[in-house]
């Protein structure tokens, strides 16, 4: 038979209130109903999630986070239950799973522990991901990347770097963008299981660079990644860039088209690229209207 998440949250919430104030000889006392008090809640909790009560599960979690944090002492506890709210608010109150599991995030940076905090972190990005925020996506996305980092745990690390990169790019940062793809680019350079991914590295910084409107630097920049990599010129992405660097060059928006048509039936080109390219392909557009 299933427990009744409402009738523990009511027996939690007796035990909690029986708690006197002030000082007592039976401090063990206390901290037992406190114990009992927060197995409660987390028991209503789970019982919440079982009939899909998400939001009740998630309060469940915190009112027992909160014994452990303020009348338990027991923080690292409190830490992991605040990650339990954030699975349970994470479908039906995102704004609450994001609070929930920054306050565990902190916690955990607090004792150092930065490869866990970077894991929670990643999800918090995720989340905010899935509800449209790429603004904050991108700062927890940083982060994390940094924390693996410090950690050495390099290709999560790059993972995220990439995932900085795309989102940079979509939201105008062009230059944060061109900077995180040459970082796991040049990184992956020296990797042999990695190294296949790094046409794919310089063709997405490529087409950042060419949508700064800056033929200078992305004909420069075309030339450094040949050093860097000589098999890069023989790759199609690499002729791609220079299809398109002359396109834009002469302002010919059909030529634009056609070259990208073209890749796109051997390679096809994803989301990112074509929100990208379509960008530069405007620019052609508005570039024309400018001198007509």
């Amino acid at each position: 038979m299933a427990l009744d998440p409402r009738a523990l949250v009511q027996k939690a919430d007796k035990v909690l209130s029986s708690v006197g104030g002030g000082f007592s000889f039976f401090s063990s006392g206390k901290e037992d109903k406190y114990q009992s008090a927060a197995d409660l809640y987390v028991q209503a909790g789970n019982a919440f999630k079982l009939e899909k009560h998400n939001k009740e599960a998630g309060a469940a979690f915190e009112k027992a986070a909160s014994i452990h944090r303020d009348k338990l002492s027991e923080p690292d506890d409190a830490a992991n239950l605040m990650i339990d709210a954030f699975k349970a608010y994470r479908k039906d109150s995102p704004e609450d799973a994001v609070r929930c599991i920054e306050a565990a995030i902190r916690q955990y940076t607090s004792k150092g522990n930065f490869r866990r905090a970077a894991s929670h972190k990643e999800a918090q990005g995720e989340l905010l991901e899935e509800i449209g925020d790429r603004k904050r996506a991108l700062d927890c996305y940083d982060n994390a990347a940094q924390w693996y980092e410090g950690d050495n745990a390099v290709a999560l690390a790059n993972k995220l770097w990439l995932k900085v990169a795309d989102i940079a790019a979509l939201e105008g940062d062009y230059y944060r963008a061109i900077e995180n793809y040459e970082k796991v680019a040049d990184a992956s350079l020296g990797n042999n299981l990695m190294r296949y991914s790094v046409k794919e590295y310089f063709l997405k910084a490529g087409i950042c660079v060419l949508a700064t409107k800056d033929i200078v630097s992305t004909r420069r920049n075309l030339e450094k990644y040949r050093e860097k990599d000589p098999g890069f010129g023989s790759q199609r992405e690499y002729q791609l860039l220079v299809d398109l660097t002359e396109a834009v060059e002469e302002g010919n928006q059909e030529a634009f088209t056609d070259k990208l048509y073209a890749f796109d039936q051997m390679s096809r080109l994803d989301k990112w690229k074509t929100e990208i390219l379509v960008r530069i392909k405007n620019q052609i557009e508005e570039a024309d209207n400018e001198f007509s």
